[in-house]
């Protein structure tokens, strides 16, 4: 769902801007706040594990689409919709600047459409209230099913809110070849199905971390906590390894289809697929001084475009993205959550 500059209007990409930016604001306060040590390590390997599954595009059988996780609920599952949020940023960002995965212009658009979205509206709407519930009784069992429960029910929502926020941006920027009611039809059923493999995983990568440490799971009951089977070292070693193996590895395996939104737009008629809105993939949407800017500044940085290597068709460009893309965003995670902690001591 990364947005490229060409769908935005400066005047809609500024106020988008604007409104992650208050968000961000107010989850740099909050983390400012928080006293919980362990945050640290799981923040750094949970964004890493996040960047890496966002590299696997899965098809969606029989519309010659493609998806991939956002990451905003399990991240807010993990670590509280601000630290959750402050992570897809770092993940934004890092995709944007080095990869040229999203537009810079687009980038607020893409941190609400992706972020907001999962990490705030997921985890205070969905995912604590489901938490708090006595939905399938008490104990392990009853956990893992609110667990499930509230993982794909909140992927799929909040999946549907980032679609249709990218109809409602494009349709505001004022691009005529995206009527609204038709780009909704198409956007909003693909990422139904895109919301729903996502929560799925979601539910699988939370339960076996559940299983392993349930006090790392936002919301758990406090009576079960202390039942880990697994350190605290080992749970974040296995999610380090995952991640490089997902970002190193398994990324090769990535569904060549394009994703929702680029399905969308541009259909996949060489596959024998539909058009769908039909345009033009190298001339479309709106020009303007600021997106020819973004896009300067975004070939100056992106050292790894498109996940490979510049002007070559080597695997080994996927692999060697996935690794040091994964290490970066797990760096940056850490430097923003240790920033908090030395702020906060600062402060007392």
């Amino acid at each position: 769902m990364h947005m490229a500059d060409a769908l935005l209007a400066p005047a809609v990409a500024g106020v988008m801007y604007a409104a992650s930016g208050v968000a961000a604001g107010h989850s740099v306060i909050k983390l400012k706040k928080d006293e919980d040590d362990k945050k640290l390590p799981v923040m750094a390997v949970t964004a890493a594990l996040v960047f890496a599954g966002q590299m696997i595009n899965f098809t969606i059988p029989g519309t010659g689409s493609s998806g991939h996780i956002c990451g905003g609920m399990m991240l807010s599952a993990l670590l509280g919709p601000q630290a959750g949020f402050l992570s897809m940023i770092v993940i934004l960002l890092i995709q944007c600047l080095f990869f040229a995965d999203g537009g810079l212009l687009a980038l607020g658009a893409n941190i609400w459409n992706m972020a907001f979205y999962g990490c705030f509206v997921g985890y205070y709407l969905i995912w604590r209230p489901i938490m708090r519930s006595k939905l399938f009784g008490e104990g392990a069992k009853g956990q893992r099913g609110r667990i499930i429960l509230a993982s794909i029910l909140g992927c799929i929502i909040t999946l549907q809110l980032g679609a249709f926020s990218v109809v409602l941006e494009t349709t505001l920027s004022g691009i005529t070849e995206l009527p609204f009611g038709a780009f909704a039809a198409l956007m909003l059923p693909i990422h139904l199905a895109i919301g729903l493999v996502e929560g799925i995983v979601t539910a699988v990568v939370l339960c076996f971390i559940y299983n392993a440490r349930p006090d790392l799971i936002m919301d758990v009951d406090k009576s079960l906590i202390g039942s880990g089977k697994k350190s605290l070292k080992s749970v974040i070693a296995i999610v380090a390894v995952v991640a490089l193996v997902i970002g190193g590895g398994l990324s090769l395996l990535a569904s060549s289809n394009p994703d929702g939104l680029e399905w969308a737009l541009f259909g996949n008629a060489e596959e024998g697929y539909a058009e769908n809105m039909g345009l033009d993939e190298d001339d479309f949407g709106i020009a303007s001084d600021a997106a020819d800017k973004a896009e300067s500044i975004q070939e100056s940085t992106s050292f790894l475009p498109d996940y490979a290597f510049p002007d070559s068709d080597s695997p080994l460009g996927t692999t060697v993205s996935g690794i040091v893309g994964s290490a970066i965003v797990a760096g940056l995670a850490a430097v923003i959550c240790l920033a908090g902690g030395f702020f906060r001591k600062k402060k007392a």
